[in-house]
């Protein structure tokens, strides 16, 4: 789970990384809405400190968010207030049901085991209303994860100076990251904390086998978001 400390330079670390979270949204809502026009509501699921959520909010009349790590739901909600909760994506339950449910920026790998990942798509579908749609950010498929993948950025943004040094490694059929960030206030000094991610590699076919078992009919978008694609689900 992502800590405070990352959190708080979270935002600040991918805008530098040159990440459009607008552009995303306003791409993974035109698809959407290529399958439902009248989408009005959305719902996304790990939306980490809501930067995908506050675009998707500029496009859609109601959106929400759930997110595991409490540090991450703090700041998500100094952009949106209580409409993020705290909530796990194998079995939140917010009582309602949205026009779009996303999950994005790969985060649906943290779901570690096939009966996980099923149980996440239940939770999606049971939030999704009468002829929505579903989209999900997948992580790197099992046969296009790229062991020893080495990264580094340094990047300085509203004063604040950080480096960001990764590393990628496989345990089995996980996905083992290892991310040192350095960072530098002017009149605080320089710090230096590592963060550990482990998501599942899974592969295309267990994807669309696991949204079959929720019920879901789904294809596949290749190339888009960085290389790793998109799934687009409806009802079955």
């Amino acid at each position: 789970m992502y800590g405070a400390e990352f959190a708080e330079i979270y935002d600040l670390i991918h805008q530098g990384r040159g990440k459009d979270y607008a552009l995303e949204a306003q791409f993974v809502a035109g698809l959407a809405r290529e399958k439902a026009p009248g989408a009005t509501s959305l719902l996304d699921v790990a939306c980490a400190t809501g930067s995908h959520l506050a675009a998707f909010a500029d496009i859609f009349d109601t959106v929400a968010g759930v997110e595991l790590s409490e540090p991450m739901v703090e700041v998500a909600r100094r952009k949106l207030g209580d409409t993020v909760h705290v909530g796990d994506m194998r079995d939140f339950d917010l009582g309602a049901r949205y026009s779009v449910v996303t999950c994005m920026f790969g985060s649906i790998g943290h779901a570690m085991t096939e009966p996980e990942l099923v149980a996440a798509l239940r939770r999606f579908e049971a939030h999704l209303e009468d002829g929505g749609v579903i989209a999900v950010d997948p992580w790197w498929f099992d046969d296009t994860f790229t062991p020893g993948h080495v990264s580094g950025d340094v990047c300085t943004v509203d004063g604040l100076t950080m480096a960001r040094v990764s590393h990628a490694s496989r345990e089995d059929d996980k996905s083992r990251m290892d991310v040192h960030y350095t960072v530098a206030r002017p009149h605080e000094g320089v710090r230096h904390f590592v963060e550990t991610y482990r998501a599942r590699l899974y592969t295309r076919e267990q994807y669309e086998k696991a949204f079959a078992e929720a019920g879901l009919a789904a294809e596949y978008v290749p190339e888009v978001q960085g290389g790793r694609g998109l799934f687009l689900a409806v009802r079955a």
